[in-house]
Order: structure tokens, then C-alpha cells, then sequence
């Protein structure tokens, strides 16, 4: 009777152990139920990268949230064992939106996961992501202004981002800064994250909030970008607008997200955030993703909240040593040469050496800020309009621009990769259907010198201790626009009218 158990019991732990099976044809036999009920997967970057990961996804039924989770080298086709995390749900419109932050992750580690409920066993197919080894190697794709209203062009802008992954398929991650739809409608988001699944089941994702992605003062659209990923937003937020701003350190790089819908003007929490992060990171190179441009020549350059943005921004970048700007909005593609002072850096000194083969000209330790608006990977394009730049800065800052209607409209996709002190911008234009690439612009830099942090005052960003500060920058920035408007931007476009 003791032999029968024994054998009874380990034919149990066999066929109870196997997380799937193959049948003769190949197709996978699991034991567990991949839920139609489960969509819009994602792995958003969180405060460390090295070891941790904000999982998102949405159901439209409540249920349980957990995510299961395992080395993939120590994978043997088996989630039994597997760290489980459990997190969050809220009912959103008629969606149901989990959230698990997973921790305690090994760095330089590529992790296999499920997400779902522990509870009836119905769980998603298998996704992964890989945690920052954090040496001073690595790469990311960066696409923008997807923002498509139906099926077919979101069809169209995967293509784009399909070419990008089999462009740099050793990518570490994938940025987008912002406006992935356009009405911000749940369909537009289902399609959105249908057609960009084989990126978010495998990459994980750094989301910069577009105008477009919720946003009070577009159709009244509140709370939806807040819902679509699990974002570690920067603490200390009381009064904030649509989306989140929130920042962390990738190899030698500490990357900084910005909210650009918290405009009107941006508030005083959230640039005192932006100098403590950048005073306090010591990290060689420093980034900044935003959505709305400083620097373009598309229609929104001279709207009042673009104006008041850059009155802002700009002199705070130059004194926070910012060395690259990337951002979406206008959906043209521009890159400036090195800018500080709203001017030109003419005494930019440059070598050409080897880069993996290739032979790259690097701008060596260059002043002030690259600034790039890397058109669009959706099929929504504008015309370049000179005299709107005209009105607001000298054309000489521009090294690079071109609509993309004029390069038979194609989307456009970037590549940023970092070798210690060395950064290389590549952009690659993307026929939608064909996926055939070109190379249309590239552009390097060179530091070396290492990185320092400031011995500067830590601000407040809080709303009570800002309040006063942040009633003062209202009001003059609104008055420093009205005068721009009134004196600078209204008589140029006179002047270029006659």
C-alpha cells in the first residue's frame, strides 16, 4: 500500500509540476487558462531599474492581481516556484486596471512573466524584461506622436516600431514621449497596445504624457494616461496636472520625465523637483524627456503654453548642465546644434573616431543642450512652417529639419546608444507598410569628464511650502507672454507677411 501511494504521489508532483506541455504539432498544452479577459500588458521603468519593475495591465472583469515571475535562465517550462507579487486594482471607465510593483529584482537580469489571478488560475502569456546591469553601456529606441484614431494607422506606426526592434533588437528599453492616441478613447488605447504588444511583452517602457493622452484641456479627457501604466510619479505631487513626471538613473545616465501638460505655466513643484534631481545626481550624463518642444518648426511653437514653457525651461536647463532634450508635439522632425542662451555654441571643438564599426564624428565636451524632436512614428504629419522658428529664434540653432510629407511620408524612429562618454543619435524614416529604413540623421557627443552633483540647497516641492512662489510665477509668466506676444512674435510675423 506504501509503494501504490508513493507511486500515486509522484505521478502527481510530475503532471502538477508541468507548467505546459508540447502536442505532437508543436502547440504549447498549459496548465493553466490564458485569460481573454486580460489586455494592454506593459513593464513601465521604475525609480531603480535594477531591481525593480511597475507592471501594468487591464481587465474588463474584477479579479485578482498578481504577477508571477522567474529567472529566464532558471525557466524549465514551469511557474511552479515562481515568485508571486501581488498589487493593486481600480476600476477606471469600464476597465479594471492592475498594478504590481515588483522589487528586490537582480540587476542585469532577464526575467519571464505571467500576470493574472492566483485565484481561478487565469493568467496572460508569457511576457519579459531585463533589469539594468548598471555599468555605463546601453541602448533604447525612442518613437513619439503615434497618436492615431484608428486601426489602420496604428497598424502603420507598429510597423515603424517593428523595424526599430529589428534595427537595435539588444535594445534595454523603449521610450515614447507622448500622445500615443488622439481622442483618448478606450478603443484607441486597446488598439494602441494590441499593435505594440511585441514591444511591451518584451521591453520595458518609459511613457512621457502628450496633450492627447488625457488631459482637461483636450475634449475633457481626465485620468487616462494616470491609468495605462504603472508609473513611479515623483512624491510630494499635490497639485498636478494630467500624467505624472518622475525620474531615474539608467548605466551613467540619469534620466529625468517631465509633464509638460502641467503647463499654465509649469508649476514651481515641479521645477524645484527637476533642479533636486539634477543637482543631486552625479551621474555623467544627464537627459531630459518631455512632450512639448522648445525647439521646432511646426505650428505649436508660437501657441502661448509652448512660449510659456520655454521662457521657463530653458534658462533653467542650461544651469542644471542638461546634455540631451527629447520631445514630441510637433510632428515634424528638427535637431538643433548645441544650444545654450536660447543661442548657437559656435566654439564647439570635434573629432571623428570608430564607433562600432562606423566611422562618427563626436561634438567633444560640448556647452549647453542637443535638442531633438524626432518627427513622428504615426501617420499624423505637419508641414514645416520657417516663419513660425523665425519669430521665435535665430535659424542657425538648427543642424537638421524636414516634414516628413516631404520624404514621401514615412514614419520616423530614433536610436540612442551610450558607451561610457560616448552618446550616438541615429533616426531611421520607416516606409509604413514595407518597413524599408533609411538613415537620415545622426549626431554624437563625447564627454570626458565625469559627472558631479551641485552642492545646491534642496527646494520645496511640496504644495503648501510653493504655494506663494508658484501664485508669483503665474502671473508673470503670463505677463512675460502677453509682452512676447505683443512686441516680439506679433511684429515678426508682420514684418515676414509683407
Amino acid at each position: 500500500m506504501k509503494k501504490i501511494i508513493a507511486i500515486v504521489l509522484s505521478l502527481c508532483v510530475i503532471f502538477g509540476c508541468a507548467g505546459f506541455a508540447m502536442a505532437a504539432d508543436g502547440e504549447i498544452i498549459r496548465d493553466y487558462e490564458v485569460s481573454d479577459k486580460i489586455k494592454n500588458v506593459s513593464v513601465a521603468m521604475a525609480a531603480d531599474p535594477t531591481t525593480q519593475a511597475g507592471v501594468s495591465w487591464h481587465t474588463t472583469e474584477d479579479a485578482a492581481t498578481a504577477v508571477q515571475f522567474v529567472i529566464a535562465e532558471d525557466y524549465n517550462g514551469t511557474f511552479e516556484g515562481a515568485k508571486t507579487f501581488r498589487g493593486s486594482c481600480e476600476k477606471f471607465q469600464e476597465i479594471y486596471q492592475h498594478k504590481v510593483t515588483l522589487t528586490a529584482l537582480e540587476p542585469g537580469t532577464e526575467y519571464l512573466y505571467r500576470v493574472g489571478s492566483d485565484v481561478t488560475n487565469e493568467w496572460s502569456d508569457i511576457c519579459s524584461f531585463t533589469t539594468d546591469d548598471s555599468d555605463n553601456n546601453f541602448k533604447f529606441i525612442a518613437i513619439t506622436d503615434v497618436q492615431a484614431g484608428n486601426e489602420e494607422n496604428f497598424t502603420k506606426a507598429s510597423n515603424v516600431m517593428k523595424t526599430a526592434v529589428e534595427t537595435m533588437p539588444d535594445a534595454d528599453f523603449f521610450a515614447h514621449f507622448g500622445d500615443y492616441v488622439n481622442d483618448c478613447t478606450q478603443e484607441e488605447w486597446d488598439w494602441y497596445f494590441d499593435k505594440f504588444s511585441f514591444a511591451h511583452s518584451s521591453l520595458t517602457h518609459v511613457a512621457a504624457a502628450g496633450n492627447h493622452d488625457g488631459n482637461i484641456t483636450n475634449k475633457i479627457n481626465h485620468g487616462w494616461f494616470d491609468h495605462m501604466f504603472n508609473l513611479d510619479a515623483a512624491p510630494d505631487e499635490c497639485i498636478r496636472a494630467e500624467g505624472v513626471y518622475y525620474a531615474f538613473d539608467y548605466g551613467n545616465a540619469h534620466i529625468v520625465v517631465l509633464n509638460t501638460n502641467d503647463m499654465y505655466p509649469m508649476t514651481v513643484q515641479q521645477t524645484n523637483w527637476l533642479k533636486n534631481e539634477m543637482n543631486s545626481s552625479d551621474a555623467q550624463w544627464k537627459i531630459v524627456f518631455m512632450h512639448r518642444a522648445f525647439y521646432s518648426a511646426g505650428k505649436n511653437l508660437i501657441k502661448p503654453d509652448t512660449i510659456i514653457m520655454r521662457e521657463q525651461l530653458l534658462p533653467l536647463f542650461d544651469e542644471l548642465d542638461i546634455d540631451l532634450v527629447m520631445a514630441g508635439h510637433d510632428h515634424v522632425y528638427m535637431r538643433t546644434n548645441q544650444v545654450k542662451g536660447d543661442k548657437l555654441v559656435e566654439d564647439v571643438t570635434y573629432v571623428t573616431e570608430e564607433f562600432n564599426g562606423v566611422q562618427t564624428t563626436f561634438a567633444v565636451d560640448p556647452d549647453g543642450a542637443c535638442h531633438i524632436l524626432p518627427g513622428t512614428a504615426g501617420t499624423k504629419t505637419y508641414s514645416i512652417n520657417d516663419y513660425v522658428f523665425d519669430c521665435v529664434f535665430d535659424s542657425n540653432i538648427v543642424a537638421e529639419c524636414f516634414s516628413q510629407r516631404d520624404i514621401g511620408d514615412r514614419g520616423i524612429f530614433s536610436t540612442v546608444e551610450i558607451e561610457g562618454g560616448k552618446l550616438v543619435y541615429n533616426a531611421y524614416a520607416v516606409d509604413y507598410e514595407t518597413g524599408e529604413k533609411e538613415l537620415v540623421d545622426t549626431y554624437a557627443i563625447k564627454k570626458t569628464t565625469e559627472g558631479k552633483a551641485s552642492d545646491a540647497a534642496t527646494l520645496p516641492t511640496d504644495a503648501l511650502s510653493t504655494g506663494i512662489a508658484q501664485i508669483g510665477n503665474f502671473i508673470y509668466r503670463f505677463a512675460k507672454m502677453f509682452f512676447d506676444y505683443l512686441f516680439v512674435i506679433i511684429p515678426k510675423l508682420i514684418i515676414n507677411a509683407i
